[in-house]
């Protein structure tokens, strides 16, 4: 379980990435983002949820003095993220607000360290430098000539905390014995009543259920894009340090990248490929490099 559990992480990853295609075809059908993420919360949550009720029904009971952790990992995590991610695509850009979000490792690596004596080796530190510096080329902030501002940076850097924290909450629900099914299930039915009321609720049910190419759809973008990465991610910080774990699970841009270009046909360029060859690079060294060398 210990060898697999990087493996687990990384295909986390490769899922999250291929979430800008159902976002796509979201936004095509009128839903803005709020409405998309309100759609893959409500959605995972009725997934788990009738998944859980079948499997083990036993996996849904918590206990309340424990529900902070659940709190933090759907409101201050998914909806906090997700807010702040998109309030910055709207303050900066896509590319600008993509790398922002990408300071999410560097800031699991600190808290982890204060919360849970996490080492901070020099193998980690140059592996996280390295993802970084890769999502600034994967992403295209390079030679770019944007503008700016620091309310735009505060809220890209929340997005980055926001994605961070999902790893914190998750570890202490780990710690007090719950399984990776309860914490999803929970992380996305409070995210799903947080999200709610500031939504569309016409306009959500109107494009899942216009017809069942889209009820199947919307079905399949709740297993891919959130069930088996958040799952597998949750899984795997089970053996995983929580700061390698996020760099491992830095490939998801790099996936993303990989499918704009096959699928959508985008542009590939020199800067693209170096950005891909760091991260891959630094997701290789933080597994692969032995212990007696950090």
């Amino acid at each position: 379980m210990k060898k697999a559990a990087p493996i687990f992480v990384f295909l986390a990853g490769i899922l999250w990435g291929t979430m800008g295609i159902f976002v796509r075809q979201y936004n095509a059908q009128g839903m803005d983002s709020m409405e998309i993420v309100a759609v893959r919360a409500v959605v995972t949550a009725i997934l788990m949820g009738s998944f859980m009720l079948i499997y083990n029904p036993k996996l849904l009971r918590i206990r309340w003095k424990d529900i902070w952790c659940f709190l933090g990992t759907g409101l201050l995590s998914i909806l906090f993220f997700n807010f702040c991610y998109f309030k910055a695509i709207s303050m900066t850009s896509m590319s600008v607000a993509a790398v922002l979000l990408y300071t999410a490792p560097a800031i699991v690596m600190v808290l982890s360290r204060i919360l849970f004596q996490e080492k901070l080796t020099g193998v980690k530190i140059g592996a996280l430098i390295a993802t970084f510096i890769g999502c600034v080329f994967v992403t295209g902030m390079v030679g770019s000539d944007e503008c700016l501002s620091i309310q735009g940076i505060l809220v890209g850097l929340g997005a980055g905390l926001g994605y961070a924290l999902y790893s914190i909450f998750s570890r202490y629900a780990l710690e007090r014995g719950y399984h990776s099914f309860t914490i999803s299930f929970y992380t996305f039915l409070i995210a799903a009543i947080g999200v709610l009321p500031f939504v569309k609720l016409p306009v959500m049910v109107q494009v899942c259920f216009d017809n069942w190419y889209m009820v199947g759809f919307t079905i399949v973008f709740g297993l891919v894009s959130t069930v088996l990465p958040y799952i597998l991610y949750t899984i795997g910080l089970e053996k995983v340090e929580n700061g390698k774990a996020s760099i491992i699970a830095s490939i998801e841009p790099v996936v993303a990248t990989i499918l704009g270009i096959l699928v959508f046909h985008e542009a590939l360029k020199f800067h693209v490929i170096l950005g891909i060859c760091l991260v891959l690079g630094a997701i290789i060294v933080c597994n692969l490099w032995k212990k007696g060398i950090e």
